[in-house]
């Protein structure tokens, strides 16, 4: 018989999870799959049981105007679990989704759950590891230094490894061609990310370009490029079209593009998240910056653990990527600080070339090793 593998992802970054881990599964035991994800699981053989995208929120105050339609969500993904009766379920990320879900199900079955993206408990609410070790039976960890915040309180934790590893590079030839097509020469060029949701880029877009504009007063031969995310894509090149300078728009398709863009930057203007990773990957020098929701931002301010948001900075255990957030992200100290980067990039080779061996550069790629993870925790179940 097959192995049951229900698999439930909120966002694309857990879409891609799902599917590197599904594709592990597959090559590991036969296995059937059933859940709610999106293009990449849909690529391992997934039907969704409703579009992905519903769920795809950040932030409380973008959650609090969509409450019952994600309550209704939690209960029908619940019953379609204890209909099905699989090995294993896997939630992937979404805590406000999956973690529900789980509850659930645990209070009307003994079906095994394993969530895929250790809280970080090491960031705010640390609380949350006792709480998860009541709600699911395993996790599954991107960074080295989560496991030992789990299994002090009883809960299986594996770390497997974080995605960026397997992203491919551009090479030094397609990096000459992105110049050359471009007509960007040896020009120190900008690569500029605000980030992959509508809220991200409503909010980051006018601080950015902002940003850009004062920076090209000082280095006018500079150029700038922007790999749009799918789903805000005609969003970017609305709010784009008043800056003072002109990015170089990449589409969300052109894949090759957007690497080669990574890769031949001189220096990046991200938002805070796992982009700084990859970034990390491609060797870019980067300075971060990032505003939410006002209601959001106070909440996380009050609880916040940490130092600095930034994860190449908390896997290198350094603070080489400066960071500008909430009241600081200000358009005329992020320009200075990129120009300070342009300069003096070569700071943080060190700490990217060891973020990314710190997450697995090198080993089996994640999506294998969640897999063994996950049929070892139901071997030993």
């Amino acid at each position: 018989m097959s192995l049951k593998v229900f698999v439930i992802a909120g966002e694309p970054s857990g879409d891609r999870l799902g599917g590197a881990a599904m594709a592990g599964l597959k090559a590991l035991t036969a296995v059937e799959f059933r859940g709610v994800g999106g293009t990449a699981m849909a690529e391992q053989g997934l039907t969704s049981q409703f579009p992905m995208s519903e769920l795809s929120l950040m932030g409380i105050a973008e959650i609090l105007p969509k409450y019952f339609h994600l309550k209704r969500r939690i209960r029908e993904v619940a019953e379609a679990i204890l209909d099905w009766r699989p090995d294993v379920v896997l939630t992937i990320d979404s805590p406000d989704f999956c973690l529900r879900v789980a509850d659930i199900v645990k209070a009307q079955s003994d079906i095994r759950i394993c969530h895929y993206v250790a809280p970080t408990v090491w960031a705010w609410r640390p609380e949350r590891a006792a709480k998860l070790a009541k709600r699911v039976d395993q996790v599954l960890a991107l960074f080295p230094f989560e496991p030992p915040y789990f299994e002090k309180e009883g809960l299986r934790c594996d770390f497997v490894g974080h995605p960026v590893v397997t992203e491919d590079v551009a090479s030094d030839a397609e990096v000459a061609a992105f110049r050359a097509a471009h007509d960007i020469g040896d020009a120190p060029l900008m690569l500029v990310l605000p980030g992959s949701r509508r809220g991200e880029v409503t909010r980051l877009a006018p601080i950015f370009g902002e940003t850009l504009g004062h920076f090209a007063e000082h280095h006018p031969e500079a150029r700038y490029v922007l790999p749009m995310a799918q789903n805000v894509e005609p969003l970017v090149r609305e709010v784009t079209r008043d800056w003072p300078v002109s990015p170089i728009l990449i589409e969300a398709t052109d894949k090759a593009g957007k690497a080669a863009a990574f890769r031949a930057a001189d220096v990046a203007l991200a938002a805070s998240g796992t982009v700084s990773l990859e970034l990390a990957a491609n060797d870019t020098p980067m300075v971060v910056a990032y505003r939410m929701a006002w209601l959001t931002e106070q909440i996380v301010k009050r609880k916040l653990l940490i130092d600095t948001v930034t994860l190449v900075n908390l896997v290198s255990e350094t603070r080489v990527v400066p960071e500008f957030l909430a009241a600081e992200c200000v358009p005329q100290k992020i320009a200075a600080s990129l120009a300070h980067v342009l300069n003096t990039g070569a700071e943080q080779h060190a700490a990217l070339a060891l973020t990314m061996e710190r997450l697995g550069r090198g080993e089996e790629p994640p999506g294998l090793r969640a897999a063994k993870a996950v049929l070892d925790g139901i071997a030993k179940a």
